[in-house]
């Protein structure tokens, strides 16, 4: 009897072990992000979004979303009161002798990757998101303070 309360003791401090190691980083997905300046606008209502049914009720326009003019849609954010409305996005990209991350605040829907306010995407390709247009840029999760 002795040997197995010593057995499970021993099992159970290692179990202690694996849970005490933090659990690794989300990978980062590949992406296509694009703009559109509806996401500049500072007085544009959150009622015009998928996520104005969460958000505007703390937010009642753009302009006073923690991060703006960091917003816009994200691929995660399915469509109206989504889980995902309000969550925070690292997005990196790296081309044309760019090597740039933002944080991104996600508030609607955007099914083919990123889309993003034109200053936000001018932040993340170094200012030149008129002449690429479209980009392709990896997105992690991140936590909502790193967007505020």
């Amino acid at each position: 009897m002795k040997s197995f309360i010593a057995l499970s003791s021993a099992i159970l401090a290692s179990l202690n072990l694996v849970a005490a190691v933090p659990a690794p980083s989300p990978e980062a997905v590949s992406v296509s992000v694009s703009y559109d300046t509806v996401y500049d606008v500072a007085g544009s209502s959150l009622n015009t979004v998928a996520c104005g049914s969460v958000l505007a009720g703390k937010y009642p326009t753009f302009g006073q979303l923690p991060g703006f003019p960091h917003i816009g849609g994200a691929i995660t954010i399915a469509g109206n009161g989504s889980p995902s409305c309000g969550k925070c996005y690292q997005l990196h990209y790296t081309g044309n002798g760019i090597d740039k991350t933002i944080t991104v605040l996600g508030i609607d829907t955007a099914p083919a990757g990123f889309n993003i306010g034109l200053k936000a995407m001018n932040d993340l390709t170094g200012d030149q998101a008129e002449q690429l247009g479209r980009v392709q840029a990896t997105y992690t999760e991140v936590d909502i303070s790193q967007c505020a």
